[in-house]
Order: C-alpha cells, then structure tokens, then sequence
C-alpha cells in the first residue's frame, strides 16, 4: 500500500534548447501493471494480468461445486461461476475504494488500485498523520466487506437457496467474510497489521514502534500460515461444509499456504524496510546535494561559461538576465552532447532550460518534503535559493537519486 512513484505534470522544455524533443523531460507513462479499468474518484483502477489466472481458477472450482448443488445447469454452470468470479472481485474492488476515499478524506493522495493475484492494494502515497486517522484508513475497508458479507445474507432471505441467485448470493457472503475476517488478522501488511501499528503508535508515541511491532506479527502470522493452513484442512479445521464446498487436496493446500505466507512475510519486510527507510529520509537534504553554481549571461559561449565553473570550483550553470535574475539553468546531459570543439561556438542559451513554476526549490527543503516537491515538478535540474531569493546552487536529480539508493542500500530489512 505504500510506495513509489506519483502522477506527474510534464515540465516540458526550454524553447530555446538545441536538444532533440524526446530528450526533454516527459511526464512519465502512467503505467499500472495491468488493464486500466476506470477511474473512480479520479484514482486509476487496473486489473493485473495474474487476475485473469485467478478467476479462471475460482470459475473452474465453483464450476465444480455448482454441478454438484445444481446439476441441472450442465455447461452453463461455468457462466455462472465466472459471474461469481467477477462479482467477488468487484466486492474486492469496492473494499479497496473504501480505504482510497478515506485517504482522499484525510488528504492523502493515491496513486492507484491494482487488483491481482490475492486481492487488491490501495496505493497510498503518505503516511497518516495521526494513528487515529491510520486506525481508520485500515479499518474501513474490513468494515465495508463485513457490510457487503451482511448485504448479501439479507439478499438470501428472499431467495430460495438451491437457485443460481440462491448460491450466488451464498457464495458472496461467505467469500466477503472471508476477506474481512483474513485482513482483520493482527499483521503487516494486512489492514489487521495497520490497525495494530495505529494502536502501539497511539500507546508508544513513535509509529516507529507501531511498525516494528506489527510487522513482526506479521512476519508469525506468516509461519502460523504456512504450517497451520495445511493441517487445518487435513484435520477437518474447517468442518464438514468447508469439505463440500472449497476443500482440495493437501499438496493444493501446501502450495496456497506457501503461497500466502510468502505475501504477508515479503509485505510485512517491505513495510518495515520502508519504516526504517523514512527514518533516514531526513539526511536527504538539498543544501548537501546541490551543486555549487556560477552565474552567466545567456549568450556567454558554452567554453567560456565552463572556464569559469572550473576556476570558480563550480559543476552547474545558471543563465541570468541583466539584472542578474536566474532565468534558466543550463542541462548537465545537454553539455555533455556538446563536442569540446563546438564549445566555442555554441552559447549556454542553447542548451537552456527555462525556469518553470515548481523548478525553484528551498536550500531549506529534507527527507519526504524535498522528494514530494521535485515529483510534483519533474525536470532533470533544479535552481535551489535560500529564503532570500539569493541563489544558492543548482540541484540535480541524478544526484538525489543515488543518495537516496545509497539510502536504501543502508536500511536493514
């Protein structure tokens, strides 16, 4: 639910660069992993690839289970079972609104939905400011599956059970059910695991604490998983109606436990990686990496203006105005296209990029405001000030990228 990446404004270009269209900065394809099936809320909807494995899979084995309750249905059985697929999974899609339009609530921005393999996830951009507020952005998606879960066995007491809406509707309340009472289970990265990091950030004071706490539960949740899975439908763990409605056999039922195990113990890593990866945020700062800048005039030729960032000890370009106003910065990759013998002869005008609405950044900016504030703006460099306005270097964004890997590289799972 967490995570990288955000819908971005294309920052364009300079009009006055020599460089080719496809090498000016481009707001990147926004890309799902899958089909993109609507845009509730404004918030993308795609539906992953290993869906489709999925629904064939529930329509093969409620297929199986209909021809049993429903004989009579013969080949249509597996019309009727595909719909129930689909309806499940629109059940999953409404689980996963219910967390987006809390988090529209509280401000927080999301970047998609994916509905997969197991289920669905709700991209959230932001931490929840509050342990509160993250109670209730993980609680709410449980709560509108139990709703539906409650809807559905309403719809039952107006149907007589051995019809196709009968089993239908059946089939949906226990499967709804399911969902909330499996994302309700106390751990990273259920919404169970959130709920709980809420309630220890809340007694505890730190969210630090919250995590670490929930995603360790997580972590047992995931071996308890993996070995009490398999014997619980070996010993009949889930009673005799379990048997005739969703039972298969033990290597069928090693493999889903593998399988789910696999998820919670790499989601709840991810979420403590990424936990202790905020911690170390603050050391981004742009007054470390920015690069120190020389003025020069937009006609100053490109030889003249490196000369004097050699002798100045400077690694960026600033094109300013009469009055000495940055106007533009000059582009690290457009100079480096630039043959040493044409130097001379081509001015830093040329390979300029204006200076744009978002491009201007606070020497001030850490952590996740400065990464928030270059997102909402892409471009490959920045013009950093002080609160003055007096400018204090040139930013570039291959350089907060590698301190932000090195970043990673040295966070524990």
């Amino acid at each position: 639910m967490d995570n990288s990446g955000q819908r971005q404004s294309d920052s364009g270009g300079s009009d006055r660069t020599t460089e080719p269209e496809g090498e000016k900065p481009q707001r990147p394809r926004e890309t799902g992993g899958g089909f993109l099936m609507g845009r509730p809320f404004g918030v993308p909807v795609y539906v992953s690839p290993s869906w489709f494995l999925v629904a064939a899979l529930i329509t093969w084995v409620f297929g199986g289970q209909l021809e049993r309750v429903l004989p009579e249905l013969g080949a249509a059985r597996y019309i009727v079972s595909l719909f129930f697929a689909v309806a499940f999974y629109a059940s999953v899609l409404v689980h996963e609104l219910a967390h987006t339009v809390a988090a529209l609530r509280f401000k927080l921005p999301v970047r998609r939905i994916q509905l997969q393999f197991f289920g669905g996830v709700s991209e959230i951009e932001k931490e929840s400011e509050t342990p509160g507020r993250e109670f209730v952005l993980a609680f709410v998606g449980p709560l509108l599956s139990l709703i539906l879960s409650g809807l559905f066995y309403l719809g039952m007491l107006f149907v007589e059970p051995d019809t196709v809406v009968g089993v239908l509707l059946a089939g949906l309340m226990i499967s709804n059910l399911i969902v909330a009472a499996f994302n309700l289970l106390p751990g990273l990265p259920l919404d169970g695991g959130r709920m709980l990091r809420a309630v220890v950030w809340k007694i505890s004071g730190k969210p630090m604490t919250g995590t670490v706490a929930a995603a360790w539960t997580g972590r047992a949740l995931a071996v308890a998983v993996l070995v009490g899975l398999p014997l619980a439908t070996q010993t009949g763990g889930f009673g005799d109606e379990a048997e005739g409605f969703g039972s298969v056999d033990s290597l069928t039922d090693a493999l889903l436990a593998a399988i789910l195990a696999a998820i919670i113990w790499t989601g709840a890593g991810n979420s403590l990686r990424m936990a202790r990866l905020r911690e170390r945020l603050p050391d981004l700062r742009a007054r470390t990496l920015t690069r120190r800048a020389v003025p020069v005039a937009a006609d100053t030729p490109l030889s003249e203006a490196l000369r004097r960032a050699n002798e100045a000890g400077a690694r960026a370009l600033v094109v300013v105005d009469g009055q000495g106003a940055p106007t533009a910065v000059v582009r690290e990759a457009a100079i480096v296209g630039v043959p040493e013998h044409r130097r001379p002869w081509v001015a830093v005008s040329g390979l300029a990029q204006d200076l744009k609405e978002g491009m201007r950044v606070s020497a001030e900016l850490t952590g996740e405001e400065l990464l928030d504030t270059l997102r909402a703006t892409p471009a490959t460099e920045y013009l950093v000030v002080e609160d003055t306005g007096e400018i204090y270097g040139v930013l570039s964004t291959a350089d907060v990228e590698r301190a932000f890997v090195a970043a990673m590289a040295r966070t524990p799972s």
